[in-house]
């Protein structure tokens, strides 16, 4: 059977993927690296990424155009999220966070509530943050503690929610909590709460290895009475939702892990052209180059491994069935971010005692690669979901 050679398109992305690509890494480059070391230094939120995204529609492309976003696809979100990543992983938390928070609101939400909060998120008027963890519920989402009570036209919530992601500066938040006790997982609603509603607080910035410019708080719930079309779908779906939400989700992680190894190896080749030792570059040195394929291997496995779940993902936001997406985002989450831990430290490796220290990116690079094995599911979840999901 003959074929044409654009039958094999499916194997790479389009040429607008790629003009994306070239797009938003010369914005990274000229916008947002520069000020990369300095946020992570001062643990400081990147506000010059944040000012940068917003002024070329990029802090939030997920967003469909019936409510003023760019529509953008699975694919071309993970583009953005990764060269982003290549230069400052808490950057990359501004696309990655704003698509958490609000596709519960895109997948199950009124169509009131997406008219009222996507459109200020598609402006660059605010963020959105996802609250699903708490102290005693972290791998055991279902057994959180946070109420929601009816009271009239209007519900109650009490309760803490723990590793809150750009808490405190995201305007809207994504809540889950307790409707029904008796019900566990199904007894879960989903809310959408406001940062200005009465009773909401944030606790101390948390002091953490790595992503030091993304700030990470608890968001504390006290007596926060909000209206009862605040809820995210029907009472009792909120923990449906949360889940369909992470299918989605976990492929921007693996986009962020790809982007961190990416931006790590591209400065270890450099590095390793120019160092010299021995008399000539130790990029001539068999062993040098047996460590720099190991990482391009890894990094290209789990690049295509990632392509293919966002591929899945688009597919399913467009109606197809089940895709074996719950599989595919597990394994593209957990393949990537242990690639780029390996990656980020073989880096470091390369550059000896200088990797080791500050004025060199790349133990920058590690510190912030640990996090993907850890967030929206730790990479051992994430081999429970793909053995129960196996396609």
């Amino acid at each position: 059977m003959a074929s044409s050679v654009n039958d094999f398109d499916l194997y790479r992305p389009s040429e607008e993927h790629d003009m994306l690509r070239d797009a938003v890494r010369s914005l990274a480059e000229a916008k947002i690296a520069p000020y990369a070391a300095e946020v992570d230094e001062e643990g400081r939120f990147p506000q010059e990424a944040l000012d940068a995204l917003v002024a070329n529609d990029l802090h939030a492309v997920h967003i469909p155009e019936s409510y003023g976003g760019s529509g953008a696809d699975a694919l071309a979100t993970v583009i953005v999220i990764e060269e982003v990543a290549r230069v400052c992983a808490s950057s990359s938390l501004i696309p990655a966070v704003n698509k958490l928070g609000s596709l519960p609101v895109i997948l199950s939400g009124s169509e009131e509530l997406k008219k009222k909060y996507l459109a200020p998120l598609a402006k660059g008027d605010a963020m959105f943050s996802y609250c699903l963890s708490e102290p005693d519920a972290g791998s055991d989402a279902a057994g959180m503690k946070t109420k929601a009570v009816r009271d009239g036209d209007t519900y109650v919530l009490n309760g803490v929610k723990r590793w809150i992601t750009n808490a405190g500066v995201s305007e809207y938040y994504t809540v889950m909590a307790v409707t029904d006790p008796e019900k566990r997982s199904k007894g879960i609603s989903a809310f959408v709460v406001e940062k200005s509603d009465e009773g909401v607080s944030f606790g101390a910035p948390e002091k953490k290895l790595g992503i030091k410019g993304s700030p990470t708080r608890e968001v504390y719930l006290d007596n926060v009475r909000i209206p009862a079309d605040r809820m995210i779908g029907a009472e009792g779906t909120g923990f449906a939702t949360a889940m369909k939400t992470l299918d989605h989700t976990r492929i921007t992680i693996a986009a962020q892990a790809l982007g961190i190894a990416q931006g790590a190896l591209d400065y270890a080749k450099g590095y390793v052209k120019e160092r010299k030792q021995f008399g000539k570059p130790i990029g001539d040195f068999q062993g040098i180059q047996f460590m720099l394929a190991d990482m391009a291997m890894k990094l290209e496995a789990a690049r295509q491994l990632t392509y293919a779940a966002a591929a899945r993902s688009e597919r399913v936001s467009a109606g197809s069935g089940k895709e074996d997406l719950t599989f595919f985002g597990a394994a593209a989450k957990c393949y990537a971010s242990d690639a780029a831990m390996e990656i980020t430290t073989d880096a470091v490796q390369l550059l000896g005692g200088y990797g080791y220290t500050r004025d060199y990116p790349l133990e920058r690079m590690m510190r912030d690669a640990k996090i993907t094995q850890i967030y929206e599911g730790t990479n051992q979840v994430q081999r429970i979901v793909m053995a129960r999901n196996l396609p």
